[in-house]
């Protein structure tokens, strides 16, 4: 369900893995109970989520006066969010930034528009993966429902084992929460975690294993 990457007085670190949800009536045994068990925690705070299919990092509190700061840094955009995802189809274009307000479409889809009231942000750059199959390094600015899934599959590459967004059939949906990077107390946190399950994943651009260092382009001033 998942492994423990770090914690201290405020706050854990997990790696979620896949096919585990985040909500309570979505799964028989919640995750947060089941971290809580391990770590003797009477009552932990979910700080921001990951999809169902989605492994990777997650920030979780400890208590209320933690929690509260942890949520205010992702509502503020100040935390640096990498993901990783593989797809089986080549993008319309190899790197760049998706801009667009995002909608609900129909059953649990989302689709990207050309307006940007209040778009979602995604950059990306992306590299061959092995066997025709291509590999990403998303930043999002935004934490959108979806964001990632809906803005690969408007650039043409749907993520591997993605079922809502059409993505080539696979033992998981190949997207995964890879680094995570912010300051609290002060104090610069930096955490990075290679996907533990699925077997199509190959292995990461000597550069991508400092996503931070990358020159990622400047994005545009919202009017």
């Amino acid at each position: 369900m998942f492994s423990l990457v770090f914690q201290n007085d405020d706050f854990l670190v997990i790696d979620k893995h896949p096919g585990v949800s985040v909500h309570k009536d979505d799964n028989d045994q919640p995750l947060l109970a089941a971290v809580a068990q391990q770590t003797g925690d009477d009552k932990l705070y979910l700080i921001h989520r990951l999809d169902k299919m989605t492994s990777g990092l997650l920030l979780l509190g400890r208590h209320q006066q933690a929690a509260s700061a942890l949520s205010a840094m992702f509502a503020e955009k100040t935390v640096q969010k990498f993901y990783l995802a593989l797809s089986a189809k080549k993008p319309g274009k190899k790197q760049g930034t998706i801009i667009g307000d995002m909608t609900k479409s129909r059953r649990s889809m989302w689709k990207l528009l050309p307006t940007k009231t209040n778009p979602a942000v995604t950059q990306f750059f992306s590299t061959a993966g092995g066997d025709g199959k291509r590999l990403f390094l998303c930043k999002p600015y935004t934490g959108k429902t979806h964001q990632i899934r809906v803005a690969l599959k408007s650039v043409g590459a749907s993520i591997l084992g993605d079922e809502i967004y059409s993505g080539a059939d696979a033992d998981r949906g190949y997207l995964h929460a890879y680094a995570l990077q912010f300051t609290h107390r002060n104090e610069h946190f930096s955490f990075k975690q290679l996907p533990s399950v699925g077997e199509y994943w190959p292995e990461l651009p000597t550069e991508w294993e400092s996503p931070e260092t990358l020159t990622w382009p400047t994005l545009p001033h919202k009017k």
